[in-house]
């Protein structure tokens, strides 16, 4: 997993705060890049949950919130009144807080996972909420004495600030593109006429194509650290290789019915790089990339061959996909702005074709004062209008795997941990390792 900061470039928004006022009196997501727009507009959420030693009342939660808008001060954007930068009054502070007093923690964190629709319900209110189970009868047997989690719009968060939180570090974003590392002109141009071009091609396909809503579901697991280190070695493969193997393998299934396809899994994935480029995202430091695994019966082939295909796309120019997919949601914006109506529900129940998004976040290490108490495994997870999400959300001694996708790849997710069994138990030919195998720090 490649280090991840929370620096920012300067630039010509270096001084946005100072016009941002000005900016959301005009209209209340007008500080959002096209990136945030775009998953504002899909109602795209992102959640971070974790158990504590320590317990929560409603003054505890509200002293958090003030805590994390201090680290995180793109929290008070995108909102009918917001006033960016500026502590929130008691009385929003008590619309976005909540605690419940519960029995015992059976079936937590993931009776708790959802779409968060709520969190877009009134526009009045910041984009986020933080709610907490306490146990009546003190701490459990396992010292666990409640469960917190964060609910925001993934407009305001992702995974590298989920992670700066949980260390109690500052996750405020700056201009994260560099505005002087400009790919070619042509290069732009060819990607911009693409960028407009799969905006408009996608949106006719999905008002052709688009499915019916489907079922959805959500769930976590959490694999200990060693057992996915000593099987990636035993393998020779990278660590994230494995992850992605175990997770598109087993839900994909045996035999003839393969639930996502027969031949080839199309998937997205994404990963942090700091050689950034004057067509970035100025929010985002996420970087997305395409992938295609061809499905193979036998698991060791079969993960081998996503390392391969994995090293193979980064050896390459890995800066492509992304700037097509910017310049589509540039598109898509600017669409929006002549025909409000577009893009309509058809486009968000449409999702290309591509069967699963991998996302491995940085690592999630407890530190300071934002954390005190919270205890491993920790799970950081998204949901996305349509697309299979699985998350990886490394911490010292755990990966937790945070499943946001539909009910009948849910109902295949516990083969995930039979398929590791198994592959740990098999006799398995000694195989060179790729140089640079990357481990999770």
């Amino acid at each position: 997993m490649k280090s991840f900061s929370s620096s920012s470039f300067t630039g010509q928004h270096a001084d946005a705060l100072a016009l941002a006022h000005a900016a959301v009196k005009r209209h209340p997501q007008a500080l959002f890049t096209d990136f945030q727009w775009f998953l504002y507009q899909g109602r795209d959420t992102v959640f971070f949950t974790a158990f504590s030693t320590e317990s929560y009342d409603k003054d505890g939660l509200a002293n958090m919130v003030a805590e994390m808008v201090a680290l995180a001060p793109q929290l008070t954007h995108g909102f009918v009144g917001a006033e960016p930068g500026q502590p929130f009054p008691k009385h929003m502070l008590d619309a976005i807080t909540s605690v419940e007093m519960v029995d015992e923690f059976d079936g937590y964190p993931d009776k708790w996972l959802s779409k968060s629709t709520d969190i877009f319900e009134r526009d009045d209110l910041p984009l986020f909420r933080v709610m907490a189970a306490v146990r009546r009868g003190g701490p459990d047997g396992e010292g666990r004495a409640a469960v917190l989690q964060v609910r925001s719009s993934h407009a305001l968060l992702e995974g590298s600030d989920s992670a700066l939180l949980t260390r109690s570090a500052a996750a405020g974003h700056g201009v994260q593109s560099n505005k002087s590392n400009k790919l070619p002109l042509l290069d732009r141009i060819k990607s911009a006429l693409r960028g407009g071009m799969t905006a408009f091609i996608y949106l006719v396909l999905a008002n052709i194509l688009a499915p019916k809503e489907q079922p959805w579901g959500f769930k976590t697991l959490a694999i200990e650290r060693h057992r996915l280190r000593l099987l990636a070695n035993k393998l020779g493969v990278r660590q994230r290789s494995l992850m992605f193997a175990l997770v598109t393998h087993a839900l994909n299934g045996e035999g003839a019915e393969k639930l996502m396809s027969k031949k080839v899994i199309g998937a997205a994935y994404t990963m942090l790089d700091t050689k950034r480029n004057n067509t970035d995202d100025d929010f985002f430091r996420v970087r997305a990339l395409e992938a295609k695994f061809r499905v193979m019966d036998d698991f060791v082939d079969y993960v081998r061959a996503v390392d391969n295909t994995v090293a193979g796309i980064e050896q390459k120019d890995i800066t492509s996909f992304q700037v097509v997919i910017m310049a589509m949601f540039k598109a898509m914006r600017t669409l929006n702005r002549l025909i409000p109506a577009l893009p309509n529900k058809r486009f968000w129940r449409f999702n290309g074709g591509m069967h699963i998004v991998l996302t491995l976040v940085p690592p999630h290490r407890t530190y300071g004062p934002m954390t005190h108490g919270m205890i491993e495994p920790l799970y950081c997870g998204a949901w996305h209008a349509a697309v299979n999400i699985c998350t990886f959300c490394p911490g010292r001694d755990y990966v937790t795997l945070n499943f946001s996708m539909e009910q009948r790849h849910i109902d295949n997710a516990e083969k995930i941990l039979k398929l590791l069994d198994e592959v740990e138990a098999r006799d398995v030919t000694p195989h060179t390792m790729m140089p640079s195998v990357e481990r999770l720090r």
